[in-house]
C-alpha cells in the first residue's frame, strides 16, 4: 500500500510517483484524493531538489493540467502534444500550459470581465 507524504495510508489504486515526463494513468489520477494528487507533485519537486519560491501552487497548477489531460480536455492536449512536437520535454510543455493557465486565473482574480468563464479565453 502506498503511503501519502503525511504518512496516511492511500488508496489502493493510487499512484505510489509522481514523474511529469511521463503520463499518469488517467483512471488511477483520478482515483486519487486531490490532496493526494498535490502531495505526489510536491515530494517530486522536492526529491529533485527543486528550488521553488511555492511549492504547493507550483504543485497545484501541475496537478490542474495533469487533471485537465487525465478527463480528457481536447484543448489541453492538443497543445501539450504540439508543445512536445516542437522540441518541450513533457514536464516543460506541461510548465507552458501551466504558465497560460497561471495568467488566466490572475487575469481572473484581479481584472474580471464577463468572459472570463469562456473555455476560449484560457
Amino acid at each position: 500500500m502506498a503511503v501519502s507524504r503525511q504518512g496516511e495510508p492511500c488508496m489502493e489504486d493510487s499512484l505510489e510517483t509522481y514523474h511529469p515526463l511521463r503520463t499518469p494513468d488517467p483512471e488511477a489520477w483520478l482515483a486519487m484524493d486531490e490532496q493526494e494528487r498535490i502531495a505526489l507533485v510536491e515530494l517530486r519537486h522536492e526529491d529533485e531538489r527543486v528550488e521553488l519560491d511555492n511549492v504547493t501552487l507550483h504543485a497545484v497548477i501541475h496537478v490542474i493540467v495533469e487533471n485537465q489531460l487525465a478527463m480528457q480536455d481536447e484543448d489541453v492536449r492538443q497543445t501539450l502534444d504540439r508543445l512536445m512536437a516542437e522540441g518541450l520535454d513533457r514536464h516543460d510543455a506541461l510548465h507552458a500550459v501551466g504558465s497560460v493557465l497561471a495568467e488566466h486565473l490572475w487575469g481572473v482574480m484581479n481584472e474580471p470581465t464577463e468572459d472570463d468563464a469562456s473555455p476560449e479565453r484560457y
